[in-house]
């Protein structure tokens, strides 16, 4: 099976996917363009049309398609419009390329979650591929070449290409979710199965919900559905990480809570902690998703990408 992925720089996103278990084969190149084997100085110029992009060849019994896009996802900035880390230009374009109608369906499950974690369009185009040629043969497996050149892809990127359960995971947790939150619209409900898979599925010390009563400054946020150890039953406005998290409305990553202003200890076992706002229909907080690990440093962005899609999915009922 084969999919294309436009990326930004294809030296760091061919590095990326050669290290996830399941992908047999990463060509760098270049996608839907005018004319025929470019030259990576033609394509520079930014006239032929074509997007650095790599051609991944994988066994959808290792890793399937919607893993793939997944992973794909969380190596791009998926806003920004012909520029990916300091590459510019309608080369370094990101999209999704396929060549059977019978891949776009799974694209765009995994586009569709995506955006819904943002209120502008997606800068990802997803179409039928029109022609792929391999780059100069000095362009391929580039950073294995040369261990120290320029990649614009975060280090941490590549240690999850090479462990990704914990993606593989989220996933099954966010498809399990979904199905069940399908037409529910009973909110603590919603919130008791989310608490439940997401400690089932993800293994994390405490998962739970807060809910927000009052509003403004003099809101205090009660316990709600959770799975793990007792918990505070209720925290001020502006105070500890879910108080923050509810005054600031944005998700917090903190990889060590002892380091947190202002923490509230309701656990000793707590190492670090994510929270994750809740929206109403008017773009107020309802309640905030709290998990903790005890762990430090057991949250980051792929983290945050999942759980937001969570929460949107609590209340697009």
């Amino acid at each position: 099976m084969r999919i294309w992925f436009a990326g930004g720089c294809f030296w760091g996103t061919q590095h990326y996917f050669r290290k996830i278990r399941g992908v047999t084969s990463v060509r760098a190149g270049y996608a839907n363009g005018n004319g025929e084997n470019p030259t990576y100085e033609q394509v520079y110029t930014d006239s032929t049309g074509f997007a650095e992009t790599v051609e991944i060849e994988y066994d959808p019994a290792e890793a399937s398609l919607e893993f793939l896009v997944e992973m794909f996802f969380l190596a791009i900035d998926p806003l920004s419009l012909n520029r990916q880390g300091g590459d510019e230009g309608t080369r370094y374009r990101t999209g999704i390329y396929y060549s059977s109608e019978k891949d776009l369906p799974v694209i765009r499950r995994v586009f569709d979650s995506w955006q819904s974690r943002f209120s502008s369009p997606l800068a990802v185009e997803v179409l039928p591929l029109e022609n792929f040629f391999p780059a100069e043969e000095y362009h391929q497996n580039y950073l294995e070449k040369n261990p120290g050149g320029y990649c614009h892809l975060r280090p941490e990127l590549f240690a999850l290409a090479k462990n990704p359960e914990k993606i593989r995971n989220y996933i099954l947790a966010l498809r399990e979710f979904t199905a069940l939150a399908a037409g529910e619209k009973d909110s603590l409900a919603l919130m008791a199965n989310a608490a439940a898979i997401l400690k089932e599925r993800m293994g994390f010390f405490w998962v739970g919900f807060y809910l927000a009563n009052g509003s403004g400054s003099s809101a205090v946020l009660s316990l709600g559905p959770f799975q793990g150890p007792p918990a505070c039953m209720r925290i001020p406005y502006g105070k500890g990480v879910c108080g923050t998290a509810l005054a600031k409305k944005q998700t917090i990553i903190v990889p060590d809570v002892e380091a947190f202003p202002g923490h509230i200890a309701c656990s000793s076992l707590s190492q670090s902690e994510i929270v994750v706002p809740v929206f109403g229909p008017a773009g107020e907080v309802t309640a905030v998703l709290d998990i903790d690990s005890m762990e430090k440093d057991a949250f980051g962005e792929p983290d945050a990408s999942f759980l937001e899609r969570f929460v949107k999915a609590m209340t697009q009922n």
